[in-house]
């Protein structure tokens, strides 16, 4: 046996175990926590050691060796390895893809964690230059040259250029012949936490909040809050007082947001409350930036560490307190590759940490209610509305005896008219983006569908196309039906299509439309929504971003126009998510100190749902659902794990989920039950038939010890090889 230590290596590749090396020949020995660069196969690969062991399974002389150790000391500490296993063993996902996951782009592809980067700068030249010449003859140019005048002497680094200007590189090649730039390298900047000094006073709390402070302080070790405050209830000024707490101790915080676009609106509150700039992680970060900030949140520079879902896997150098805020929120849980709960896993993490972790929402999920009836968590109620501000007044409109025109109704615009008449604000919230959901012939009835799904193409008015919400292919928009050549016109409303429709009911009116196809643009978000937190729109249209925690001074009335759509859900979380999506949007009216409104058009008014609803809040749509949910045996009274296949054909699809559910059978229990396989809800997109099996457990352990032992019979089955397959623990979306 060799005197060498075997490194236990996590390799970025979808097979559920770690690869033994040696150390490599030449440079230090690496550390657990070290990057390597291993031969894998016949291509250079790089992993993360996980641990250290005095024998393999393999002959010591067949091993290979690392090829470089990358890192002079850990980089990923005990806590952050811990995670990073809790991940792997508990969804039941290939290690060496977590890490992958937990990592920073240029980490993962192998780059030091103080990169080099490349600058542009404009030369001394460039301020002589005939910049109106230059315009005339070559605009890209100008606008290039103008953008680094404009950053001054250290210019602008590439990554950046890249977001500001697409195709400036072509505009540079002119401009380094005219001598008018310069490129050169310099070390990545770091962080810049921006300490102030100065902290804004924030209004004084309410006897409320006052008790849920009183409450988080009441221990710094592991303990799960939740914080079920009405909308405008004053949340987010209970957490910026703990946090205050947290970074005066000299402990870092990490604030878990749903969306990127609730950041700027929040940043500017945290940066003014606590006199620090936070370390933002989230999506809409260059790579370059990214790691700036994990970079400061691992050394501890950064104080205050914000971010989405990914920000979970952070290293912080002296943890104190998580926060999640909206934990209701879906976008919490990773829906593709690795299938994780952020919201989850800041639990397991303060855990581990022995921290405290709070959990903040006005509609709470029945799960985190479940832990509060059961004591494990503490539940902390914020009742009414900070500031005096009173719950807006919720009405129906029914539309069969008023039918809407383009999905307006006449009660509905006439109550827009009163609140615009008297300076108020007015959002119009629909779930649906694009201009109409489909395209339907008069003549025949054919309705447009997607080629490579099993769905309806939505149609975009505005650049006039046909596009799929579910695989993004898209086709132009055509008057005549394409199976008779008669007449088709769209069918339903989408975002485009009310914006048009307001547009004509309200031509003086400034409507802004606040969907994913209308913030395309870099800091479209961000501008959008700083309009229309100052009012500059009267008419506020959207989908889903509008109804998350902002907060709009003027606005007085809510609008719901297609809230039919999740009264008959087959899903069994469809009552919990349309309570959900109403009171969150609902909460947007009425914050300040003039009364709010909200109207709900619907086709069913006596539906059961609205009277609970309105008469009994939220509480009593919980209240019921878990009932509900207890006597039928679903979540959080029993664990699910979703077993997912899609493949080109559909045979080989199900074949796959037939040798899982055989494979499971073998290991019986009376816990444990199958369900498929069967089509999923849509058997197919993208072009590949999708198929799934679901496994439904009273017993957690019971349900991961038989989801080991199927993942590494999968992986070495024949029929995995025709198929892409996933294992998702704890699904948030099953039908």
């Amino acid at each position: 046996m060799s005197d060498s230590p075997i490194l236990k290596v996590a390799v970025n590749v979808p097979l559920s175990r770690e690869f033994d090396y040696l150390p490599p020949i030449k440079g230090p020995e690496p550390l657990v926590g070290c990057r390597v660069r291993v031969p894998f196969g016949r291509q250079q690969q790089i992993g993360v050691v996980v641990g250290c062991t005095g024998q393999s399974d393999v002959p010591t002389n067949k091993l290979r060796r690392c090829s470089e150790t990358l890192d002079a000391s850990a980089l990923l500490s005990d806590a952050d390895l811990w995670l990073i296993r809790f991940v792997s063993e508990y969804y039941h996902h290939p290690i060496g893809e977590v890490v992958a996951a937990a990592l920073p782009s240029h980490l993962r592809h192998g780059k030091s964690l103080h990169p080099m980067v490349e600058r542009v700068i404009a030369t001394d030249s460039a301020e002589q230059s005939d910049a109106d010449s230059l315009a005339r003859r070559a605009p890209k140019q100008a606008e290039l040259l103008e953008s680094l005048l404009d950053a001054g002497g250290d210019g602008l680094e590439t990554d950046l250029l890249t977001e500001l200007l697409p195709n400036w590189r072509r505009a540079a090649k002119g401009l380094l012949v005219k001598g008018l730039i310069s490129t050169f390298e310099t070390r990545a900047e770091a962080f810049d936490e921006h300490i102030t000094g100065e902290k804004k006073s924030g209004p004084p709390l309410n006897s409320d909040q006052q008790s849920a402070l009183s409450a988080f302080r009441s221990s710094d070790q592991f303990k799960p809050y939740l914080l079920d405050g009405v909308t405008g209830s004053g949340k987010t000024e209970v957490y910026l007082q703990r946090v205050n707490d947290v970074l005066s101790e000299g402990k870092q915080a990490l604030l878990l947001v749903p969306e990127i676009g609730l950041t700027p609106q929040l940043v500017s509150r945290l940066q003014d409350r606590l006199g620090v700039a936070p370390a933002l992680l989230h999506s809409g970060l260059s790579d370059t930036a990214r790691l700036a900030a994990w970079r400061a949140a691992r050394s501890g520079t950064a104080k205050l560490v914000v971010g989405t879902r990914s920000a979970i896997f952070t290293p912080l150098k002296n943890p104190g307190l998580i926060i999640v805020d909206e934990e209701h929120d879906h976008s919490f849980k990773q829906q593709e590759g690795l299938r994780y709960s952020a919201r989850d896993l800041a639990i397991a993490r303060a855990k581990h940490l022995d921290i405290p972790v709070i959990l903040g929402s006005a509609t709470p999920t029945l799960e985190m209610l479940h832990h509060c009836r059961s004591g494990s968590f503490e539940h902390i109620i914020l009742p009414k509305r900070a500031g005096g501000a009173l719950p807006p007044i919720v009405r129906l409109i029914d539309t069969v005896r008023t039918p809407s025109t383009d999905g307006i109704s006449e009660p509905m615009a006439e109550a827009i008219r009163k609140h615009m008449d008297a300076d108020g604000q007015v959002l119009i919230f629909l779930n649906r983006r694009g201009f109409a959901p489909t395209l339907i012939c008069n003549s025949c009835g054919h309705i447009a569908g997607c080629e490579r799904c099993d769905s309806r193409l939505t149609v975009h008015a505005g650049n006039r196309q046909l596009r799929c919400h579910h695989c993004g292919s898209c086709r132009p928009l055509n008057e005549q039906c394409e199976e008779c050549g008669e007449l088709v016109k769209p069918l339903g409303e989408g975002t485009q299509r009310i914006e048009e429709t307001l547009l004509a009911r309200f031509p003086d009116a400034v409507i802004s439309r606040i969907d994913s196809d209308s913030t395309k643009r870099k800091g479209a978000m961000h501008e959008a929504l700083e309009g229309a937190t100052l009012g500059h729109a009267n008419i506020l249209v959207g989908t889903q971003m509008l109804s998350k925690g902002h907060h709009f001074p003027k606005l007085t009335l809510v609008g719901v126009v297609n809230a039919d759509q999740g009264l008959f859900g087959t899903d069994f979380r469809s009552s919990e998510r349309m309570a959900q999506s109403i009171i969150q949007v609902a909460g947007r009216a009425g914050r300040e100190s003039r009364p709010g409104e909200v109207l709900i058009q619907t086709a069913f008014p006596e539906n059961d749902f609205w009277r609970t609803l309105i008469d009994g809040g939220y509480r009593e749509i919980s209240d019921n659902a878990l009932a509900e949910r207890e006597l039928t045996r679903w979540p959080p009274f029993t664990r699910l794990a979703l077993l997912r296949s899609a493949a080109h054909k559909q045979s080989d699809a199900h074949r796959f989920l037939e040798v899982a559910g055989q494979q499971l059978a073998r290991s019986p229990s009376e816990t444990i039950r199958i369900l498929g396989p069967v089509d999923a809800p849509m058997a197919r997109r993208a072009g590949r038939y999708r198929a799934q099996l679901l496994i439904q457990s009273s017993d957690r352990a019971t349900l991961h010890r038989l989801l080991r032992e199927l993942r590494p019979f999968l992986e070495s089955d024949p029929s995995a090889r025709k198929v892409r397959w996933s294992i998702d623990v704890d699904p948030v979306e099953l039908f």
